[in-house]
């Protein structure tokens, strides 16, 4: 509460997380604020023993160094170009469902999606007058919730993960499962698609829309996390147009290499591979694919290529520092227990139809309290796959709605990185950002609520 309350006053996001990290040492070494904060720098630094979470920090800066050098090559710009040659995109309404549908489409990764969504969509949302909060909205809302639904991606390696620890014999059967269960992800990209086409701006929405029809990208005294990136490499003539493959194949190579990597990882098994680091050969692939291309192109040298990579790393360094300060503090609420005590409780508590509406709102205040979803699915799976199989619930059930509940809240929440990358991505305000969304997310999250009692009410 403390590292919410602090980001929505302050806007310091470090600051806020930090706080939160210091606040949880403090209670577990006794109330004694000074150990509390010793305690802290040490639970940062022991993020990077698990190396899973350091793989994690590590494909966050190649992230970057990927999206910079796509600018710098001018594929993005020729895939824009590619685009309104042909009419495809000519409309602030397909420049919407260009970033809905690449949202959709690029599914291995939630940061990736989001980044590029952003560098590919933002030069349209400009050029046609749509608000850059339109466009983290889109974005977020199509990232996240189409990853957790995918079994082949990181995200879908991390629930079996922690489903089979459950004590579930076929996981990969039970995630399947749960997918339908799923219904805020479903809510929210369903949602989405509906406000594109019926044009639907919800409270603060509304104003960034008409300030946006007026010449404004951004409020007075906004803060966007970073400056829009030029597009174009150093020496291009305005007639030169940059082949849209620059952009395209490395996207695809990073696709391709994402089973690739879970086939290999896993001994021929694409289930049990290691999600991150199927995700850190994927993006290095993609890497090297742009890099090589640039090479045969000409005009460039592994010496200018490495500045563009430090750059691009450099400009995701302030995300992957807010990742690392998320992770440490799902560490210490994992120590804490908090959510292991509160959903016990709760599940001991209340009437048997209202376990998975519960189950669902318990999720969602600690994704949204702890910024992480994946922390959120290490709490709440273990939970709830018991409480199932004690009372004779449908275990996809329980799943769908812990799942639901992480993604909400780590989607509403102002301290979750995919939430701070979807500002990042789109060149907005970050708070800002969380404002405008958050009517949207609670739109959607009051349909999975609904939804899940109505499936609780009927077994």
């Amino acid at each position: 509460m403390l590292a919410i309350v602090l980001a929505i006053w302050s806007k310091q996001v470090l600051l806020s997380l930090f706080a939160g990290i210091w606040m949880g040492f403090t209670l577990l070494s006794g109330f004694n604020p000074l150990l509390g904060f010793a305690a802290g720098l040490d639970g940062v630094i022991d993020v990077f023993g698990d190396a899973d979470d350091a793989r994690v920090l590590v494909f966050t800066l190649l992230i970057g160094s990927l999206i910079a050098t796509i600018e710098r090559s001018g594929g993005v710009r020729g895939f824009v170009h590619f685009l309104e040659s042909r009419r495809w995109v000519h409309t602030g309404r397909r420049a919407q469902l260009l970033a809905w549908s690449t949202g959709i489409v690029i599914f291995i990764e939630s940061n990736i999606t989001l980044l590029v969504a952003g560098a590919v969509s933002r030069p349209l949302f400009d050029r046609y007058r749509v608000s850059r909060e339109k466009l983290a909205y889109l974005i977020d809302a199509t990232s996240a919730p189409v990853c957790v639904m995918i079994p082949l991606n990181a995200w879908g390696a991390v629930i079996i993960g922690i489903v089979s620890t459950a004590g579930v014999e076929n996981p990969l059967d039970t995630f399947i499962s749960s997918i339908p269960y799923n219904l805020y992800a479903i809510a929210s990209i369903v949602l989405s698609l509906v406000v594109i086409w019926k044009d639907i701006n919800l409270g603060p929405m509304k104003a960034a829309e008409e300030r946006t029809q007026g010449g404004d990208l951004l409020w007075p005294g906004a803060l966007p996390l970073v400056e829009t990136a030029a597009e174009g490499g150093p020496g291009e003539s305005v007639d030169h147009v940059p082949s849209g493959w620059l952009m395209l194949l490395p996207i695809m190579v990073m696709v391709a290499m994402m089973p690739i990597g879970l086939y290999i990882t896993g001994d021929g098994s694409l289930i049990e591979g290691s999600g991150s680091r199927a995700i850190l050969w994927a993006i290095t692939a993609a890497i090297l694919t742009i890099w090589t291309m640039l090479l045969v192109k000409g005009g460039t040298s592994v010496h200018n290529l490495m500045a563009v990579f430090m750059k691009g790393a450099g400009n995701l360094l302030p995300i992957a520092t807010i990742l690392l300060l998320a992770l440490a503090l799902g560490d210490v609420a994992k120590l804490l227990g908090t959510g292991t005590y509160v959903a016990g409780v709760a599940s001991a508590t209340v009437p048997v139809f209202l376990l998975a509406p519960l189950i669902f709102l318990v999720s969602s205040f600690i994704a949204f309290s702890v910024g992480s979803s994946w922390g959120t699915f290490a709490i709440m799976i273990p939970i709830a796959i018991p409480i199932a199989t004690t009372l004779g619930l449908p275990i996809p059930l329980l799943l769908g709605a812990a799942i639901s509940g992480a993604v909400f809240g780590d989607h509403a929440s102002p301290i979750s990185d995919t939430t701070v990358v979807a500002s990042m991505a789109s060149a907005t305000d970050h708070i800002d950002h969380v404002r405008t969304q958050l009517p949207y997310a609670l739109v959607a999250a009051g349909f999975a609520t609904v939804g899940f009692l109505i499936l609780g009410l009927i077994g």
